[in-house]
């Protein structure tokens, strides 16, 4: 696939090295120089300097016969333009642009071929106020991701000392759950991951991710661990796009708080939330958070733009006591480095992203990517289309198909039926089929699983 990528900042950078490595045909373009030729250096691409929106820099790029138009660039504006021209004068068969800015995101019926052509419309704002939203709702968790529009979920949690499963085999899960539904995709032990097979022990600190509908979550993870007790205070750190969106879409379960540096930001919260309770500060101030009784707090979450600031709010935040502590970090390297310890969940908007842009550039009839661990491994929803003769999947047994090493079927969603497959399940046309991969570089194996041949159409 011929893609076309403006921008080579944290995105853009990060996607350019993801289907680099994939055989696809990548140029990156972007005004700085340095950027570019750090990336240039590191991978097998093509890239050209200069304003992505420009009609003459998109023909140089390869405008003519690309198949896609990624705008990842720091602007809205330029985002938007670029997919304007690549639809006008280039007929650019799949534009997709990330918007920020809330105000262009309000009114319907702007980005269509007859207004702005965006063909996938990516709020990196709103995709992370989501992740975060799950992982609210279900106390415990390190990554919640639905599948199916929401009707099975894949949840990540840590094994604990005490948990009824750990240090018992995963055969086990059926005899204390028997009226449960459930499969285990994977563990990752000291950062290695395991298949998980029927003798596989859990042990403690085993990082867990099992697959089940929706309503059988909780259940599964009191297997695991002991269960978290239900979330009622939230304080936010930071009142920008991401800290407003959380507060709004929370604030009428939850006793929710913001701390915000900036006095007219705070009016304008103040002003915009219903019942969020509005603090001016520093979320590192030491007596601020005393005084707001942060040890009672359920949840702290750091979510301003620094990641320092980030960082050291939440370990301060967990000295004094507040139960669970959540930090946006921007920087990779940082989120590989604070996950898990006294931080204990890292949330990268630029890997959130990733998964709705891979969602949409991946081959095949792939409905949703996303990626698990800081972007280790993948897990995929691929929907089987064909018969026995025109696809690799269909009206053959999971056992049968010649999955990459230490990939697994997880779940296959029929209609409104779940189905957590033995080797002997033979999938069918239209079947929503879950894969867990743990390294993304067997993601192109997948996807040529689910391709139809030429002679279905």
């Amino acid at each position: 696939m011929k893609i076309i990528i403006l921008g080579a900042g944290q995105v853009g950078g990060t996607l350019a090295e993801h289907l680099a490595s994939e055989a696809n045909d990548i140029t990156v373009v972007d005004t700085d120089g340095d950027r570019l030729r750090d990336l240039g250096d590191r991978l097998d691409i093509r890239t050209i300097q200069g304003r992505g929106s420009f009609p003459t820099v998109l023909r140089q790029a390869g405008a003519d016969d690309a198949d896609m138009l990624v705008a990842v660039t720091n602007s809205d504006e330029t985002n938007m333009v670029a997919c304007q021209v690549a639809y006008t004068l280039f007929h650019t068969p799949t534009k997709i642009a990330r918007v920020r800015e809330a105000a262009y995101l309000v009114r319907s019926g702007l980005f269509a071929n007859e207004a702005i052509p965006v063909d996938v419309l990516i709020s990196p704002e709103q995709v992370v106020t989501n992740y975060i939203k799950r992982l609210i709702e279900h106390p415990g968790s390190l990554q919640v991701i639905d599948f199916a529009e929401g009707k099975a979920q894949l949840v990540a949690v840590r094994a604990y000392y005490g948990g009824p499963l750990v240090g018992q085999e995963l055969r086990q899960l059926r005899r204390h759950m028997p009226n449960v539904d459930t499969r285990v995709a994977a563990i990752f032990r000291r950062n290695q991951a395991i298949l998980p097979r029927g003798d596989t022990v859990i042990e403690a600190d085993d990082e867990v991710f099992f697959i089940a509908a929706r309503g059988h979550i909780r259940a599964v993870m009191s297997e695991m661990r002991r269960l978290d007790e239900n979330y009622k205070r939230i304080v936010i750190a930071g009142g920008g796009h991401i800290g407003e969106r959380l507060a709004e879409a929370i604030e009428s379960r939850y006793q929710v708080k913001i701390i915000e540096m900036n006095p007219a930001r705070c009016r304008y919260l103040s002003d915009t939330l219903d019942s969020t309770i509005i603090l001016q500060g520093s979320a590192s101030d030491r007596d601020l958070l005393v005084e707001e009784n942060i040890s009672e707090a359920d949840v702290f979450l750091a979510l301003t733009n620094d990641d320092e600031a980030n960082i050291m709010s939440s370990l301060l935040a967990k000295r004094l006591g507040a139960r669970k502590v959540i930090a946006l970090i921007n920087r990779h390297a940082y989120g590989e480095l604070m996950q898990g310890s006294h931080i204990d969940i890292a949330v990268s908007p630029s890997q959130a992203t990733m998964s709705e842009l891979l969602r949409h550039v991946r081959r095949g009839d792939v409905v949703a990517v996303h990626r698990l661990r800081q972007g280790v491994a993948e897990a995929l929803e691929a929907i089987a289309h064909g018969d026995r003769s025109t696809s690799k999947v269909v009206g053959r047994a999971v056992g049968k198909i010649s999955l990459p090493k230490g990939a697994s079927i997880g779940a296959l969603v029929r209609g409104e039926e779940i189905i957590l497959p033995d080797a002997d399940t033979v999938i069918e046309t239209d079947d929503h089929v879950i894969v867990f991969v743990p390294s993304r570089q067997q993601m192109p194996r997948v996807e040529k699983l689910f391709q139809v041949s030429a002679s279905f159409f």
